[in-house]
């Protein structure tokens, strides 16, 4: 999916007409529709600021619009392969089911990359269990790795507090 395509998809979600979206921008009446229908068709590419403005508006990644275009099958393997070179992730075989892996002497990448892709499992799974809706899933996915570290910082205060509250109680 091009960025264009993001664009339109974001803002059909969050249910902004392309003049609302343009105007949110800072185009003008005549232009704000113009600009993010050529923005959606691609035939213009939104600058760096306008991307990032884009997501602040939408809520989500700057990263989440400026995924790899992944239109074609073709695209998509090539993207893969992009992936492997980069990163070590690359297609195995498990009982006969074929399934994406990650190399293991990649070291750093390896731990990186295995901690957001179990952070992806575990909030798949909750879905899949109804523990949160669809749109909780699309919003942690659409804001990675925002809502990761917020759920980070808020697990390590809650060992301080009880560390905190554990000293209070040995003093006493």
């Amino acid at each position: 999916m091009a960025i264009g395509e993001r664009i339109h998809h974001f803002r059909l979600l969050r249910g902004f007409t392309q003049k609302y979206l343009g105007k949110m921008l800072g185009f003008d009446d005549k232009q704000a529709d113009v600009r993010i229908a050529q923005y959606e068709k691609g035939s213009r590419s939104p600058k760096e600021k306008y991307l990032n403005a884009l997501a602040e508006i939408f809520e989500v990644s700057p990263h989440a619009l400026s995924v790899p275009d992944i239109d074609s099958y073709v695209g998509l393997i090539h993207t893969l392969f992009a992936i492997e070179d980069l990163y070590g992730l690359y297609v195995s075989e498990i009982d006969g089911e074929l399934c994406l892996r990650l190399d293991k002497s990649k070291r750093t990448t390896y731990v990186s990359m295995f901690d957001m892709l179990y952070a992806w499992k575990e909030q798949k799974a909750k879905l899949n269990n109804d523990e949160i809706t669809k749109e909780e899933y699309d919003q942690w996915r659409y804001t990675y790795p925002k809502m990761e570290k917020e759920k980070f910082r808020a697990d390590l205060e809650a060992l301080r507090a009880k560390k905190n509250a554990k000293s209070q109680k040995d003093t006493e």
